[in-house]
């Protein structure tokens, strides 16, 4: 077998249909698009969601709800999370941020599942009641930023 002799599959390369090209070709005249009407003129075909003039779905459902602009959104922390990581010491969302445990440094939500044996310092915003019970058993202190 040479390089000149490769030849495509049967079948698999197909000719693109040219239309408008004289009443012998099968598609001339109209081009395949019937006689006048929307959809036969250039541009023409409403949108997919067009529901012929009667009132459209998307208008006739009622609108609910709405978005709060004050809505505060904290990333939240388990203490097993914590004691995972194993730093004695200090610990501050930007530390919680450079080890990968949350993703803004914005607001961070301590909970208490879990439990640690070290006493640590916790820096946050908030925390939950059983999490400060079993940080400050632990001998640890809170911080709420």
């Amino acid at each position: 077998m040479k390089l000149s002799e490769l030849k495509a599959t049967p079948g698999s390369r197909k000719d693109r249909k040219r239309i408008g090209r004289g009443i012998g070709s099968g598609t001339g005249k109209t081009s395949g698009k019937g006689h006048k009407g929307q959809k036969s003129r250039s541009g023409g075909s409403p949108h997919p969601w067009f529901e012929g003039g009667q009132m459209p779905l998307y208008r006739r459902l009622p609108k609910r709800g709405f978005t709060n602009i004050f809505k505060k959104e904290y990333e939240i922390v388990n203490l097993a999370q914590l004691a995972k990581l194993g730093i004695k010491g200090l610990i501050t969302p930007e530390i919680l941020r450079e080890k990968g445990i949350i993703h803004k440094v914005d607001l961070v939500k301590i909970l208490g599942d879990g439990e640690l044996t070290e006493a640590i310092t916790i820096h946050a915003q908030k925390f939950s009641r059983s999490a400060l019970q079993k940080i400050e058993k632990s001998g640890g202190k809170v911080v709420t930023l």
